[in-house]
């Protein structure tokens, strides 16, 4: 293969120390030449690429060498076939480092006879109106007031709801991220405009199946990081690491991802770059303007509040920053409780509950010891009249899909639910204690009993502050494990900690609608007894099962 030189002089400034990138890119570096820049049945189609090169230069501004880089690859093709490489691209960089820039010039480029399709609709999808209407007015504003603007009028019809080639009728359309009112379209591209703001795949899966109707259909993920964890970046993320490590050589996917590799490392005004590329030398001159906008802005860190570094690290650095004074643990430690569990047949565990109301989630579970780890089987009940009420931008249908939550149509909970579980889950483990807030309790005190079971009373507040240290210790020391549970993942990065006068931390929630906690209640009623648990029995059941 003959590789793009835009290509080869971006590797380059970093393989001869002129600029610094984030691991990632690393990672990205290696990929590309032990997997794709070795293969002699695709090529760089140089003649379009140039031509697009020269179409943004003449209409929007001059291309830096890493969007040389990167636009290289959407215009590598197969040989046989002539079909795109890569499908789809996952732009992940700090605000600032021109992602809505480069997707402008880019779909303006796609809708135009230098690209030469007939009829590549690209639909630009954002949660708000505001923000999928970025790209599309920069085209619009370049259509309509640029200095070659005479030209580009006799090309483009620009209208405030669409903008269409008058000479092949594709088109550019903005659309909000309401899956629910979107039919499947016929797009060539689709822009999926700041992803860390997309609860779920929903959106993507409803704009994803109107492709491969037109030739060369591409899609492209951009955005900076955000504040919602467990979310559609998260999982975009993880798959891109795997692209990264050559674990999934079938994957369309071009990953370019721009970060600090570590918090400390934003002291070091030169590891900026790796967040955000405009900042490798030589700068332009808007870099250069950016870059004292962002200096200074990190100069005042230290007479801000907390907040206000964690929106720096998480915009500015695009490096998620969690701020432990009010938070249980990072997103690191709380990812880290997803290890497989053990067989826990047999295995002596308490209970936990909590029931603080049967209008909208109860949460139920088991809590187990081995050595020092902390393990924790679990499983919510929610009212389905709630979930018609809230919106709380969680995949909770997937999660009662993949059975860790049961989805109830009834008035209230019922009791029953509760109670069934938990006889359920005797007939398999060393279940005899379940610990509950005293809150409401009565209502399924009397039921548990019944059964046989001995119910233990809390008050959530007061133990709280006993438990937070330990709860702060063996998160960070990963020693707790959920199995690989979505939803206690989001249980815990809902919690937000409330710190008294006197220094004593209980727990509440980031937001009181939206960002349910009940399980992770549930987790700390449980642990708040694990005394209870009989680990010398564990070793005997072993032993006789041996």
């Amino acid at each position: 293969m003959k590789i793009n030189k835009h290509v080869k002089y971006y590797m380059n400034q970093y393989e001869t120390g002129k600029i610094k990138v984030s691991k990632y890119l690393v990672l990205l570096f290696s990929y590309l030449k032990k997997y794709v820049l070795n293969r002699d049945d695709i090529y760089f189609d140089t003649e379009m690429h140039e031509k697009y090169i020269a179409f943004t230069e003449k209409n929007y501004f001059t291309l830096m060498p890493f969007q040389k880089f990167i636009t290289a690859f959407v215009f590598l093709y197969y040989k046989d076939g002539g079909h795109p490489f890569f499908e789809q691209f996952f732009l992940y960089k700090a605000r600032g480092a021109g992602k809505n820039g480069l997707i402008s010039s880019l779909v303006n480029f796609f809708i135009s006879d230098l690209h030469g399709i007939q009829n590549y609709n690209v639909s630009i999808v954002a949660n708000s109106e505001e923000q999928a209407m970025t790209s599309f007015n920069e085209v619009y504003n370049v259509v309509k007031t640029s200095a070659n603007n005479e030209v580009l009028e006799s090309l483009f019809h620009a209208k405030r709801s669409e903008i269409v080639s008058r000479t092949n009728g594709s088109k550019i359309k903005y659309h909000t991220s309401n899956a629910k009112t979107k039919d499947s379209l016929r797009d060539g591209c689709v822009i999926y405009d700041e992803v860390h703001e997309y609860a779920d795949s929903a959106i993507v899966d409803v704009f994803s199946s109107g492709l491969g109707k037109v030739r060369h259909s591409r899609e492209f993920f951009i955005t900076t990081d955000g504040f919602v964890r467990g979310g559609y970046l998260d999982e975009l993320k993880e798959r891109a690491i795997r692209v990264l490590n050559g674990e999934a050589l079938e994957d369309p996917l071009f990953v370019f991802m721009a970060t600090l590799d570590d918090e400390e490392e934003m002291d070091d005004y030169s590891n900026w770059q790796k967040a955000n590329p405009m900042f490798h030398e030589p700068m332009s001159e808007y870099a250069k303007d950016l870059f004292r906008k962002v200096k200074t802005q990190y100069i005042t860190l230290g007479n801000s509040k907390p907040s206000a570094r964690i929106r720096f690290m998480t915009k500015r650095m695009n490096c998620p920053a969690t701020d432990l004074e009010t938070s249980v643990a990072t997103w690191e430690e709380i990812e880290a409780t997803s290890r497989e569990l053990i067989d826990l047949k047999h295995r002596s565990c308490v209970g936990g509950l909590d029931f603080a109301s049967v209008r909208d989630f109860v949460a139920v579970g088991l809590l187990f010891k081995n050595g020092d780890d902390y393990i924790w089987k679990s499983h919510s009940f929610v009212n389905r009249n709630f979930l018609r009420r809230v919106n709380l931008e969680a995949p909770i249908e997937d999660w009662a899909e993949e059975g860790f939550l049961t989805i109830v149509d009834e008035p209230v909970i019922n009791i029953k639910h509760i109670v069934n579980w938990f006889v359920k889950m005797r007939e398999f483990y060393g279940l005899t204690t379940i610990v509950a807030d005293t809150f409401r309790l009565d209502l399924v005190k009397t039921a548990l009993e019944a059964e046989g079971f001995e119910i233990m009373y809390v008050r959530t507040k007061g133990i709280e502050a006993l438990l937070a240290p330990r709860v702060e210790t063996i998160f960070a020391e990963r020693r707790v494990i959920f199995g690989n549970n979505p939803l206690m993942r989001w249980y815990t990065w809902n919690v937000k900690v409330i710190t008294d006068p006197k220094g004593n931390r209980t727990y509440g929630k980031k937001d009181e609608i939206r960002r349910k906690t009940d399980g992770f209640q549930a987790f700390i009623h449980a642990l708040y007894r694990d005394d209870l648990i009989d680990e010398e029995m564990d070793f005997i059941l072993d032993e006789i099962e041996f």
